[in-house]
């Protein structure tokens, strides 16, 4: 089939790469370039983890661990690095039960242990979860990879073309990872998401495991970031916005995550090297929107979780689509 793909992130160049494997004539528009820094998937790294409190989140990650490994072999790249991940939780029985249910190895650690191994600080759980098989993906490699995967199955990927109208787009099917501006492009009330531009941080700091703490209900986070040090967010801290707007990091944001990392990670240095700004596309529950309407088939929003699952839901978007 002739099949167009709208938006070039991770789920949009997962989709093309397995649409064109397929045998199917793919078309890939993207209104930036790709890599650009307007969306949700540029940058250092992202967090890679299979722990999860659901056993579907957690089958779904090791399908996409599965698809992970198999792009690195296709594209002799190494797409991820995996130094483990620590779950900072009050209550971490469902997820140790969660992970243990589908086979995950999981390790409980004391504070004092994640003290001395890890350099975090916590003196506020009885017991951290740390999971080996997680880490970090390598986001601008892993665009790299997907697209050259892509273009060598025959896909074309057209740079700078916007698309303002899905019924002008040519094609049996048209697959829609526009990610922020998936909304605007599908109309009024034909999805229920909240678009937020979310504020990054990177600090000066070693080599960690990824870390995601959950206490006092927020959540924050810090990962490796190669090259640069320690990148580290407030997930879900930023308000609604445009994604045509050109937005600036929140300050009461990084105000904010910089007293975590000062009192989380005493080795880092809390003072921050620069911060970015990046575009969630928000559905209730973190859930994810993967289905097909007719001609269109959705693969946004992801909720702001989204970039270590991208070659399963390009796997699920190409079953969608080639149906």
């Amino acid at each position: 089939m002739k099949i167009a793909v709208v938006g070039a992130g991770v789920n949009g160049l997962a989709a093309a790469r397995a649409l064109a494997q397929r045998g199917n004539d793919v078309t890939v528009y993207e209104q930036f370039e790709l890599g650009h820094a307007r969306g949700s998937s540029h940058g250092t790294s992202r967090i890679f983890r299979l722990s999860y409190d659901e056993g579907e989140w957690i089958r779904l990650a090791q399908r996409a661990y599965e698809l992970w490994r198999e792009l690195e072999r296709e594209s002799g790249r190494s797409l991820l690095e995996l130094d483990g991940l620590v779950d900072a939780q009050l209550v971490p029985e469902r997820r140790l039960a969660a992970l243990r249910g589908a086979g995950v190895a999981v390790e409980e650690l004391s504070p004092a242990e994640a003290l001395e191994r890890f350099g975090f600080a916590y003196d506020d759980v009885e017991t951290l979860v740390f999971t080996r098989d997680a880490g970090i993906s390598l986001a601008d490699a892993t665009l790299d990879a997907l697209a050259g995967g892509a273009r060598a199955a025959g896909a074309a990927i057209r740079e700078h073309s916007r698309i303002d109208s899905l019924e002008d787009v040519p094609g049996d099917r048209v697959v829609v990872t526009a990610g922020g501006w998936a909304p605007k492009l599908l109309g009024a009330g034909e999805l229920d998401a909240t678009v937020t531009r979310e504020t990054v941080l990177y600090f000066r700091g070693d080599r960690i495991p990824s870390l995601i703490d959950e206490l006092e209900g927020l959540q924050f986070y810090a990962l490796t970031a190669p090259g640069v040090g320690v990148k580290a967010g407030w997930h879900k801290g930023g308000r609604p916005t445009d994604p045509d707007d050109d937005g600036a990091p929140d300050l009461c944001i990084v105000d904010a995550v910089c007293s975590w990392i000062r009192r989380r990670m005493p080795n880092v240095d809390p003072e921050p090297i620069r911060a970015e700004t990046c575009v969630y596309t928000n559905m209730p529950d973190e859930r994810f929107v993967i289905e097909r309407r007719g001609r269109y088939v959705i693969g946004s929003a992801c909720s702001g979780h989204g970039f270590k699952f991208a070659p399963a839901v390009g796997e699920l978007l190409a079953r969608l689509a080639s149906e």
